[in-house]
């Protein structure tokens, strides 16, 4: 794959690490140490990404035209800034719920423009016959930290106090802009709107608009169709992360470190669905993964709604949270391998800002209503409630294959693309 890309997924796995050992500080932080209430931590969980999806509207078009390998950087340095900034109001007496809130923006909309500036530099750094290997290794990675870090992270917590994990989250973004540093090599800026096409690229776009990446995504039946699926089957599950967090601390009297390993244990089935990615796509093609593997991520969330204390509760929250967690591993490569590849290149940055953007905005918006819900009710029966919902989300997955698209559209050999759908 190259020194570069090494150098590229060595930064991602030191951040994800880093947030891995720092999974759910914000919500955590805010029951532990604010005595935040349902209500609150979700509004933390759901305003925070919905003003930096809003903050990040702009962003999409910006990072376009820009230099990628510079813009990462910058997000990477922004990130730490406002991560940093909560264990120095915390030492000072001074931390506050306003805060949280401010920060949760802040690294919201600078993760939607570090995510969208490394996918348009992963499509030019590899070829388009590498990029289900690529996603895959960074799915691998995404689970594994996650397996690791929260326990560790849990356990940090009982020992040193509540905002050890801020701490080393925010260390892991500077430790990634060092790594992207390293990456090294000459890039080239991308042709800006006033700029004259250069010959044999895909020319210069003719405006600036804010809505080209919603255009591109509306626009093609596939990405459209996964497009709705992500959005509901994303904001469902995310939407349960507060409420879960509020029943096992709260409700449940769970202490951290098993709240902790009730999320990390499952994530080392995420390294069985990444792994077997490309083996299942080339067996069984692109289409029918989508569509079975989509349906079956589905079917699982109810089982959060029957969690007890006690082992038995532990024992629950793990079986549900691993065959989750096997089918997503396997799904995202998938999907986002797809939506590179039926992207033109200069248009990668605005429609990944576009996708980022809206599945921060349909998070929120589930995660409000659930914790509306919650307060009205319980948090079980807002879980429970999700879970029936999120059973309809399979109607949403694209009935058409792959292979009725144009190759040159997919950036691969169209005998590949038969065989693939095959």
């Amino acid at each position: 794959m190259g020194r570069q890309f090494r150098w590229l997924w060595a930064s991602y796995a030191v951040s994800a690490y880093g947030s891995g050992f720092g999974f759910g500080a914000l919500p955590l932080i805010a029951v532990l140490v604010l005595q935040a209430g349902p209500a609150q931590v979700s509004i933390l969980s759901a305003v925070g990404p919905a003003v930096g999806a809003l903050i990040a509207v702009p962003l999409g078009p910006w990072v376009e035209f820009r230099r990628k390998r510079p813009v990462m950087i910058a997000m990477d340095l922004v990130r730490f800034a406002a991560m940093i900034s909560i264990p120095l109001a915390y030492a000072l007496g001074a931390l506050t719920f306003a805060q949280l809130l401010v920060v949760s923006a802040v690294t919201a909309a600078a993760k939607i423009a570090f995510n969208a500036a490394s996918g348009s530099f992963l499509k030019v750094l590899i070829p388009a016959e590498k990029l289900l290997i690529a996603n895959a290794r960074f799915e691998s990675t995404q689970w594994s930290s996650i397996a690791v870090g929260p326990p560790l992270g849990g356990a940090a917590i009982g020992l040193f106090g509540p905002v050890i994990t801020v701490v080393a989250d925010a260390l892991s973004y500077l430790l990634s802009a060092l790594g992207i540093t390293a990456i090294g090599g000459r890039e080239d800026r991308p042709a800006c709107p006033s700029d004259p096409p250069r010959p044999g690229s895909w020319g210069a776009p003719r405006s600036y608009p804010l809505l080209d990446g919603w255009r591109h995504i509306l626009g093609h039946p596939g990405l459209r169709a996964l497009f709705a699926n992500q959005l509901v089957v994303g904001g469902l599950i995310m939407a349960t992360e507060p409420l879960l967090a509020v029943l096992l601390l709260r409700d449940l009297g769970f202490p951290p470190w098993q709240y902790g390993l009730a999320f990390a244990a499952p994530c080392l089935g995420g390294l069985i669905g990444s792994r077997l990615a490309r083996r299942v796509v080339a067996r069984y093609g692109r289409h029918r993964i989508i569509r079975v593997v989509g349906t079956l991520r589905a079917i699982w969330l109810i089982g959060l709604a029957f969690v007890r204390p006690g082992v038995i509760g532990l024992l629950t929250v793990i079986a549900v949270e691993l065959a989750i967690i096997i089918s997503m591993s396997l799904y995202n490569p998938v999907m986002a391998t797809y939506r590179l590849q039926q992207t033109p290149p200069d248009r990668v940055a605005r429609t990944l800002t576009a996708w980022s953007i809206t599945s921060g905005a349909s998070i929120a918006l589930f995660t409000a209503l659930a914790g509306l819900l919650a307060d009205v009710t319980s948090p079980r029966t807002a879980i429970a409630v999700a879970g029936l919902l999120i059973l309809a989300s399979p109607l949403l997955l694209p009935r058409r294959s792959a292979s009725r698209e144009p190759a040159e559209q997919v950036g691969e050999p169209a005998e590949q693309v038969g065989e693939l759908a095959r």
